[in-house]
């Protein structure tokens, strides 16, 4: 299962951020996990300059901007396929 982070306030930017992840995850069939960060000390420790940010198993994919659902299909295969090859 996918672990998918959005980092931020909960602005409506992160919550566009969260409807878009959980749309593209949905369209590609995918189970995930989505958490809300929203602890200023946690958010820093991804070491972005602005938010919203999109993390996705562990890794920033996205800071400070809105990405596309195009970028984050994109994404969410690469993750998949990268967790498909460490087994």
């Amino acid at each position: 299962m996918l672990k998918i982070k959005v980092l931020g306030s909960g602005c409506p930017n992160c919550k566009k951020v969260e409807a878009i992840a959980r749309q593209a995850a949905s369209t590609l069939g995918l189970e995930a996990e989505f958490i809300k960060v929203t602890d200023y000390n946690q958010i820093m420790e991804y070491n972005i300059m602005a938010t919203p940010g999109l993390v996705i198993n562990e890794k920033l994919v996205c800071a400070g901007r809105i990405p596309t659902p195009a970028e984050v299909t994109t994404w969410l295969t690469n993750a998949v396929m990268q967790a498909s090859s460490k087994l």
